[in-house]
């Protein structure tokens, strides 16, 4: 089972939302705009995140006055601001990855 953490209104998750269509999977999809993700998932995620949770945290929409100084930060950023997530977030075969690059993904499917 593949999960996408998408926002339609972004390119790059609409590019591997496709890619991914393409390729035959038939991820569910998760606007988390619309459902945000509760404190647990969030922290589901960064357990299983190939790479540093700060990758989480969309950096350009971030406010710079937000402390990310731990994992848990991350997760409580994401909790009240689900606008500042990254996107898109792939999961699969137990691990997840941000995918920028794109190439991240293709990766964690191989």
């Amino acid at each position: 089972m593949i999960k996408i953490y998408h926002n339609p209104r972004c390119s790059k998750s609409r590019q591997a939302l496709e890619w991914l269509n393409k390729k035959g999977h038939a991820p569910e999809v998760v606007e988390y705009l619309k459902s945000p993700l509760s404190r647990e998932e969030l922290e589901g995620l960064v357990k299983i995140l190939d790479g540093s949770p700060l990758e989480m945290i969309r950096k350009k929409d971030a406010p710079s006055g937000l402390k990310l100084e731990s994992p848990d930060s991350v997760v409580e950023a994401l909790v009240s601001h689900p606008q500042f997530m990254e996107r898109p977030i792939v999961v699969a075969k137990g691990r997840a990855v941000v995918g920028r690059p794109f190439e991240r993904i293709e990766s964690l499917l191989s």
